[in-house]
């Protein structure tokens, strides 16, 4: 590679559809080589995780990520290095977590929770994207997610909700909704939505 790739970055609260929305963006534009960054493979382990007065671990605060780490990585795949990194999977060991690497692509989409607020990250981003959704669309969807793949229990998956998610979202996400170059409403709006966002990409792409 012998340029830069073009930076997509999507960001959105817990349950808003970001993973299904750059699932669509890469298979829509397979003509082009693709790579995701997601910001989950950076989390700390649970020992070097917050707990809330409640003694609760918190993983919905930004210091729960490694953001040297991450933005290390992230400029230096932008760079056109390859990057090895422990693909992270919630309840499993640190030793099960799988090494993968990452190549150099044209169009790099990186997705994760803290996109605007990791300042050397948000200036990385050349297209951002904000999924917008209901909050109890949201909540329908980790209520699922979390009993289905994670074996939580539904009270435990609401007290992480009430005292961390939604906290979350109000103080580090939800501020930099209108810096987004895109809001994209993940609900009956979608396709249209969807089209709209695929063609703006399309111009910037071709710019």
């Amino acid at each position: 590679m012998t340029k830069n790739p073009f930076v997509i970055g999507i960001c959105g609260g817990s349950g808003s559809g970001k993973t299904t929305l750059l699932k669509r963006l890469s298979e829509s534009f397979s003509n082009l080589s693709t790579a995701v960054f997601s910001m989950d493979n950076y989390y700390f382990p649970i020992e070097k995780q917050a707990k809330d007065k409640n003694g609760i671990v918190n993983f919905d605060l930004p210091k729960a990520l490694n953001e040297a780490k991450l933005t290390s990585d992230l400029l230096q795949l932008i760079k056109g290095e390859p990057i090895e990194v422990k693909e992270y999977f919630f309840n499993s060991p640190p030793d099960k977590n799988v090494l993968i690497t990452i190549e150099p692509a044209d169009l790099l989409i990186v997705e994760g929770l803290f996109l605007f607020h990791y300042k050397e990250v948000s200036k990385a981003i050349d297209y951002s994207v904000f999924v917008d959704v209901d909050h109890g669309i949201q909540l329908d969807r980790r209520l699922y997610r979390d009993q289905e793949t994670r074996g939580y229990k539904r009270a435990d998956i609401l007290y992480q909700w009430d005292n961390h998610v939604l906290p979350c979202y109000e103080q580090f996400i939800e501020p930099y909704r209108n810096r987004a170059n895109f809001i994209f409403r993940n609900d009956h709006n979608a396709d249209t939505d969807f089209d709209s966002l695929r063609n703006q990409l399309i111009q910037n792409l071709d710019s």
